[in-house]
């Protein structure tokens, strides 16, 4: 599957990378308690935040960073079944 999404702006394209399924003991914690993975793979970053002069300032992150975000940044959207999150520049808080 082609994925043919173009971020605009400061916008950034975002698969989250899964994490191992938590377990304590005997007990598993399902899929609907655990935590968001805040880990992801960049797959298409925007050309950048215009500045006031009308030059753009060029994004910190490239396509393949893995990065980490913050908890509750972006807005998640379903494409060909799967989940991806577009977010701000600014909410990318490393490059892992």
């Amino acid at each position: 599957m082609a994925l043919n999404v173009q971020p605009l702006h400061d916008r950034v394209l975002i698969k989250r990378l899964d994490e191992p399924d938590k377990k304590y003991g005997n007990i598993i914690i399902p899929d609907t308690a655990q935590e968001k993975p805040q880990r992801g793979e960049v797959l298409a970053v925007g050309k950048g935040k215009m500045k006031k002069d009308g030059s753009r300032l060029a994004p910190a992150v490239k396509t393949g960073d893995a990065v980490l975000f913050a908890k509750w940044a972006g807005d998640e959207f379903e494409y060909g079944g799967e989940k991806f999150l577009i977010l701000g520049e600014d909410d990318i808080l490393a490059v892992l």
